[in-house]
């Protein structure tokens, strides 16, 4: 039987933007968790914006490797910061959000508990990026809440969104 995926909770930023997006008390009965995010930065210096993630309002203990392309060039780096995405801002194309999927492997097990991330910041112009992003949360905690925000002073704009899903393999 293919796997299961069920809709714990979702969030749409409203009128004024919001620093943050939080998740709390995730039940711990599935196999795996799903975060799909689309948002966009409220700043307007060009270019795009990265969020964090805090797991179980913890912005530490993990590790990471991060490929990001541009269309022209590639780069990878590896680091334990929990920066993990790229938004465009808002001089880039207008009403364009970036997309992002987060996977949590087996997060209410008790060892470390190893995530992926695949993002892209849509913008109709020569230069947008995408990421592939491996980590680890170094702990043997479950994982009961996950919190996105903003490290450099933005707002996620108005109908930013971000949906939970639990997975359960059948």
């Amino acid at each position: 039987m293919p796997a299961t995926f069920t809709l714990i909770s979702s969030v749409t930023v409203g009128s004024g933007g919001a620093a943050n997006i939080e998740f709390t008390s995730i039940p711990g009965t599935y196999t795996d968790l799903n975060l799909l995010i689309s948002a966009r930065s409220s700043r307007n210096v060009g270019g795009t914006d990265s969020i964090y993630l805090d797991i179980n309002t913890v912005g530490t203990d993990r590790t990471f490797r991060v490929l990001t392309g541009n269309g022209a060039s590639a780069s990878s780096v590896s680091g334990s910061d929990a920066e993990i995405t790229i938004f465009p801002q808002g001089t880039q194309t207008a009403n364009t959000f970036g997309n992002v999927s987060i996977y949590f492997a087996n997060y209410a097990g008790s060892n470390n508990k190893s995530f992926s991330v695949d993002s892209v910041s849509e913008n109709n112009a020569t230069t947008a990026y995408a990421q592939l992003f491996a980590g680890l949360w170094s702990s043997s905690a479950a994982i009961t809440g996950l919190k996105i925000r903003s490290g450099n002073g933005f707002d996620l704009v108005q109908y930013s969104t971000a949906y939970l899903y639990g997975i359960s393999n059948a």
